[in-house]
Parts: C-alpha cells; structure tokens; sequence
C-alpha cells in the first residue's frame, strides 16, 4: 500500500512520478492553503513531509499530523523545520547535505565573476546601443583575498575553485576552526571582511546567523569590496546592505537570495552596483536529481526499519 507523503514545495512532475512510482501517495501542497487544505482532508493518513528550509514545517503543523514519523528537508538548509516539536514526538528530520554543493559553489562563482567584470550591466549597456560607455575599468579575480563566511561543504567547494582555478589566498570564519583544513581561520565576520576582497556568505539560515553581515561587517569589508551571498538572505541585513551599495562604502554585490524572498525591496532593484538571481544556485538538473534522490533514500530507509542517512544532529 503506497506511504501518504505531504509534499509542501515546488517539484516537477517528473520527480513526482519518480517517488511515487517508489511506493509513496504524493500530496503536492506547495502553497500555504493547498497545505492547509490537505492537512484538514488528510491529516490522519500523512506519515511522511517533504520541504526545505525556507518553507519549513512548523510545529503547529506537525501537531496537525497525529501519524507522522519523518521529515525530509530538500537540501542542507532545514532552518524553518520545527525540529525540536518534531524531536519531541519521535519524528525523524532529515536533509541533504552536500548533495547540491557543486552547483552552489559553480553560481557563486559566476556570480562573483559577474559583479567583479560588470557583466551583467556591460551587456545590457551594449544591447542599448552604449558600446563605447560599457566600456570602464573593472578589477581583477586572479590572485584577490577570497574570504567565506561558512566553510561547510558549498563553502569548501568555493575555496578550491577560488584557490586552484584564481591563485585567490583564502580566509574563512567558523563558529570554530575546522581541523585539517589548509585555509587561513579568522575570528569574526567583521575581522574577514576588513582581510577580503570578494566576501562570500555560505553559512546556514536560521536564529543564529540571522543578520549576521550587518554595518559593521559591510563597513569592514570597504568601498573596493565585493559581497556575494548564496546561502540565505536572513544573513544579511538587507537595510544596511542598501545603504552601504547606495553610499558606495562596497563596491557591489552579487545575490542569489533575499530575505522576504521572493519579494525584493525596489531600492535594492533600482542600484546599478547589484546582481540578483531568484535562488537557483542548486538547480542544476544533476543538483536536483541528487538532492531528490538522497529524499528517497531517506524515506526508504525509514519505512525499511533502517537507520537514515543524513539525520538533522544537534
């Protein structure tokens, strides 16, 4: 008999077809009164969620669901996953760490390159018929400071193709110091910035890093200093991300997400001296893939009596 599975993001068909045809009942509820609707007709059948960290499944949701036993965050981040309610009644919380890292790391590297060369703007200047005015000087990648904010797996993706690919000496900042790791390990968020040239965000969502890269650290990273941001937008204060671009104390930045997504602030559309793309950073048709196949996983280990195999911890 097919597992009812609650399936509360966007997925496309084929992915659909695919868990199904593993033995799983799909309830595709990717908005908000979709979900609530199938959790009043089918709350009581439910027993397993698929989500991300940005939708989540809060704890009042999982109160609505008396025979649920696992659910699966689609990627690392499972920020807005009500783990501790979840925790409280035995329900597993699983993710997926690592399994989109490569197609992460790959964007946030077009991206860099992107707001450092002006690509973005050059082409839309040459499209308008300004060649000669497209034309300006724009700095250097190749051996520039890379500093990461979050070395976890898509952080340490994007130090090897800064270092192998751009000669770039690398910084990063941990909550603590990862052993073995050849790169240079500084203290704070504001003490990287003031070392970098190219800033990237790679740490998790959540209370913890909320606001994390505010004045302070914009200020320290200086008006030749370049921000990129691929982890959440929660991050980084967006208010104090727009003034720093408008006054010209950084030089710009390069956005693959924005806190309130996906609605974005007109101020921030209207600076020439920013790149946004609508967090798609992991969707690669291999990165997909990966990351519902690890879901799979996961789901079929549980309901075969085995271990899963990448828990939430902590």
């Amino acid at each position: 008999m097919p597992i009812p599975l609650l399936v509360a993001i966007e997925l496309s068909p084929d992915h659909r077809s695919f868990i199904k045809g593993a033995g799983f009942e799909v309830y595709a509820a990717p908005t908000v009164s979709e979900r609530a609707e199938i959790i009043r007709s089918r709350g009581d059948e439910i027993r397993a969620v698929l989500t991300n960290g940005t939708t989540g499944f809060g704890a009042h949701e999982i109160a609505s669901l008396p025979n649920l036993e696992i659910i699966c965050a689609l990627g690392a981040g499972y920020e807005n996953v009500g783990v501790a309610a979840a925790r409280a009644r035995g329900i597993i919380v699983t993710h997926g760490p690592g399994a989109n890292a490569a197609s992460v790391a790959d964007h946030a590297m077009a991206l860099l390159m992107s707001i450092a060369r002006d690509v973005v703007q050059s082409d839309a200047a040459v499209r308008r018929g300004d060649w000669v005015r497209a034309r300006h000087m724009r700095p250097m990648i190749s051996g520039k400071k890379l500093g990461i904010l979050g070395l976890g797996n898509i952080g340490e993706q994007i130090a090897k193709r800064g270092f192998g690919g751009f000669g770039m000496p690398i910084a990063y900042h941990s909550r603590k110091p990862r052993d073995g790791s050849p790169w240079l390990h500084l203290p704070t968020p504001t003490a990287l910035a003031e070392w970098s040239d190219y800033f990237v965000v790679a740490t998790p969502g959540g209370a913890a890093t909320r606001r994390l890269v505010g004045t302070a650290v914009l200020d320290a990273l200086g008006p030749e200093g370049f921000l990129i941001n691929i982890a959440r937008g929660s991050v980084v204060d967006t208010a104090a991300l727009i003034e720093a671009l408008r006054d010209g104390r950084i030089a710009g930045a390069a956005l693959d997400v924005i806190d309130g997504e996906p609605e974005v602030p007109s101020e921030l559309i209207a600076l020439r001296n920013v790149i946004i793309t609508p967090h798609l950073a992991g969707l690669s048709p291999e990165a997909v893939q990966a990351t519902v196949q690890l879901v799979l996983n996961n789901l079929q280990a549980h309901f075969r009596g085995r271990p899963v195999l990448t828990p939430v911890i902590g």
